[in-house]
């Protein structure tokens, strides 16, 4: 028998009726009531029984549940403060859930989290999905594992492999290994949203592939690799460190990378050497 089986189904519909509150579109809110989607979430996440959980916008806790059932703890933040009460409510039978009222965005990890091993699990509204994941990336501490219900078509350009690197996957990927663990059904969720989801996983690396020390730089020559992404490297990197293109040829020449490629043909080991000659020219 799964540890799961003995949570009921969650009909958010009810839910928002007993507590007369409505979905809120501005704030992205769609609530993920498929139990087998759910289960998927937890298990992707891997949760040992002595693992503290962070879980982003709960909701009405259909997904928070699952969490409580496997983790030591869970703290979820949330920002609607009409979800409040519903979620109390939802949550009376799991004494291992801390609910705050809060935005992730300006709300340091640390102040919540007080272990460095910890994870994330949450399904997210789509329009904060790249500030969420950049927000985690970057805190102290950074969690083992993230684990995050997003739109397909975002989490399929993360996990793009080196010829079709974006600027959010190399953000990403420098960070930790993204896989996708299961698509979800636009149909799994209450209201319905117009895509299909995708459940992310992010295994975050002990230490990023940039080593720290030259993280700015790569950042920097990433966001001018992609700010004109149609140019070739020499071009836009010209464009966007303000050097001239023969500065710009010279140094990707030197990283013996063609300066006549594009940005999202270029794999990390070869972010990481053009890092190391740009430090290299600045020194």
């Amino acid at each position: 028998m799964s540890q799961f089986s003995s949570i009921p189904t969650l009909d958010a519909i009810a839910v928002l009726k007993r507590f007369h509150i409505r979905a809120d579109k501005s704030l992205g809110q769609n609530f993920l009531q498929d139990s087998s989607a759910l289960e998927k979430i937890a298990l992707a996440a891997e949760i040992q029984a002595d693992d503290c959980v962070l879980e982003i916008g709960p909701g009405l806790g259909s997904l928070t549940r699952y969490l409580a059932v496997s983790a030591k703890e869970v703290t979820a933040i949330e920002l609607d403060r009409d979800m409040l009460a519903p979620l109390k409510a939802v949550l009376t039978p799991y004494q291992n859930v801390r609910v705050i009222h809060g935005d992730i965005l300006k709300t340091s990890v640390s102040e919540v989290i007080n272990t460095p091993d910890y994870l994330v699990a949450a399904n997210i509204p789509y329009y904060i999905t790249s500030a969420v994941i950049r927000h985690l990336l970057e805190s102290n501490p950074k969690p083992r594992r993230i684990v995050l219900t997003i739109q397909k078509e975002v989490a399929e350009r993360i996990c793009a492999k080196a010829g079709d690197l974006s600027l959010l996957a190399l953000s990403v990927q420098v960070y930790g290994k993204p896989s996708l663990a299961a698509i979800i059904p636009a149909e799994a969720f209450h209201p319905a949203p117009k895509v299909d989801s995708a459940i992310l996983r992010i295994d975050i690396y002990k230490e990023p592939l940039i080593p720290n020390d030259l993280l700015k730089t790569f950042f920097d020559l990433i966001k001018a690799g992609f700010s004109q992404k149609r140019k070739t490297l020499r071009n836009s990197l010209s464009s966007g460190m303000h050097v001239s293109t023969k500065d710009s040829e010279a140094l990707l020449t030197s990283a013996n990378i063609d300066y006549m490629r594009r940005a999202e043909t270029l794999s990390i080991e070869e972010w990481n050497n053009l890092c190391q000659k740009r430090s290299e020219v600045n020194r």
